[in-house]
């Protein structure tokens, strides 16, 4: 039996690749060779932490959940402005360092942009 560690990544893997379909929770569990209850906790698992989302679906007539991935992918255009790219401390900076990503005010403001922005 796989580590608990490579199946909680190969079950978040499926889900991810289902993108805006879904993956039926039963459909996990099934491809990964883990019974019910234990697809049914990782999908719990999963829930909570926020990587997924549950939604519970009819499917052939009996109701069922629907694991959808809240993953998003990274592409150029979504890191395009970040501060971190350019910064002369990024060696200095992580949490409970000299800089932390937690209070830094360039970073922050990037993450959350002015109303003016988007009205623009």
């Amino acid at each position: 039996m796989p580590r608990k560690n490579d199946l909680e990544r190969k079950a978040l893997q499926l889900v991810f690749e289902a993108s805006s379909e879904g993956l039926l929770q039963s459909d996990m569990w099934k491809a990964l060779g883990v019974t019910s209850r234990e697809g049914s906790r990782l999908a719990l698992k999963f829930e909570e932490k926020g990587a997924v989302e549950r939604r519970k679906v009819l499917h052939n007539g009996r109701w069922t959940y629907k694991l959808f991935s809240q993953t998003k992918l990274v592409t150029l255009e979504s890191i395009k402005g970040c501060p971190c790219i350019v910064c002369e401390d990024l060696d200095k900076c992580f949490e409970g360092g000299q800089i932390s990503p937690l209070n830094c005010q360039p970073l922050s403001l990037w993450m959350v942009p002015s109303t003016a922005e988007e009205d623009a």
